[in-house]
């Protein structure tokens, strides 16, 4: 070998090896989870104020990553005070008895693209489901986005039962909408 050569190999050898960041710190500040109902014909918006993230994401290797997100149920905003009030009741969350929604993921697969299935349980009211939810992981200098949106059936879960399990009043499918933040830092 030249000396040509030793000099390349050598800087190689020396050069900081790149890792795939792992993304383990939620960005609470900059994360949403939020939901559209459908109540008498009329779309109204709503989320949560207070949910806990913890997660693990290695873009290099999807298939190690987990989350867990836990739902302070009593931070809702659905549109009106008197909304936020009425659901705190037994015939909607039961706030009293099940406080918190969550969700455990299972698994996890790659499908390109930066798109990703999750699959997990999402567990409310005591009543538990599994859920598949499509996620784009959008990677940044310091942050990357986690978003995504599924739609769930709230009578499954027990959600607006006795009078308010009436379709026709409130639609039984939810959308619910999320964007985590994270960093590796």
């Amino acid at each position: 070998m030249n000396m040509k050569s030793w000099s390349v190999w050598l800087v190689l050898l020396a050069a900081p090896v790149a890792h795939a960041v792992e993304y383990r710190t939620v960005l609470p500040a900059q994360s949403s989870i939020g939901f559209e109902f459908v109540q008498m014909g009329v779309k109204i918006p709503g989320g949560f104020k207070r949910f806990n993230t913890q997660m693990s994401f290695d873009p290099a290797r999807p298939e190690t990553a987990r989350a867990t997100i836990e739902i302070d149920l009593a931070s809702i905003d659905a549109g009106s005070p008197e909304a936020d009030e009425e659901s705190a009741g037994k015939l909607w969350f039961n706030r009293g008895a099940f406080p918190q929604a969550r969700f455990v993921s299972s698994r996890i697969s790659a499908l390109g693209n930066n798109r990703y299935e999750m699959r997990g349980t999402l567990t409310i009211k005591g009543k538990s489901r599994e859920m598949v939810v499509p996620v784009r992981y959008t990677p940044g200098k310091d942050t990357a986005r986690f978003d995504g949106s599924f739609a769930l059936k709230r009578l499954d879960f027990g959600i607006g039962e006795g009078m308010w399990a009436d379709v026709e009043t409130v639609a039984n499918e939810i959308n619910v909408k999320f964007s985590i933040a994270a960093t590796g830092k």
